[in-house]
């Protein structure tokens, strides 16, 4: 087992995936950032100023009673909520990771294509297996003679 492990250390594999998971943290950050700051906001500008991470329900009020203006000020006084705000937030943060982590894989697989190739000149003769003109009719190595060439 220890070998093993060495060989999949050695190979890079380990190594990969821990330079995968250090950028997918930093990524991460960016992309947070990208749904907290850039496009929560004009969302809320079209909504009226709504403020989805504040959005919660309160499933038990507190002793006391109150109103809370938000999930965190709730919880502090003994109510029991419900943050779905939090949560609609959250599955647009997934959204935004998930089309940017698409584009970067198609862009990365784009640039990793095979470029398309030419016709191929050169065929191997059936008989030698010499490599001859695509366009011969006989070998010029062994002097069979071969199929009729293409048009």
């Amino acid at each position: 087992m220890w070998k093993e492990f060495k060989e999949f250390a050695v190979k890079g594999n380990a190594f990969d995936l821990a330079i995968g998971v250090i950028i997918g943290a930093a990524f991460g950050g960016i992309i947070n950032s990208l749904v907290k700051d850039i496009i929560m906001p004009p969302i809320g500008l079209i909504t009226g100023g709504l403020d989805f991470s504040n959005k919660f329900l309160i499933l038990k009020h507190p002793p006391g009673g109150g109103f809370f203006a938000t999930p965190a000020d709730a919880v502090k006084a003994g109510a029991i909520t419900w943050n779905y705000g939090n949560f609609i937030t959250l599955v647009i943060n997934f959204v935004i990771v998930a089309l940017a982590i698409f584009l970067l894989v198609k862009g990365f697989n784009r640039l990793k294509r095979p470029h398309p190739t030419a016709p191929p000149v050169a065929k191997d003769c059936p008989a030698c297996t010499m490599s001859i003109p695509i366009n011969a009719r006989r070998c010029p190595h062994c002097t069979s003679e071969l199929e009729a060439a293409r048009a």
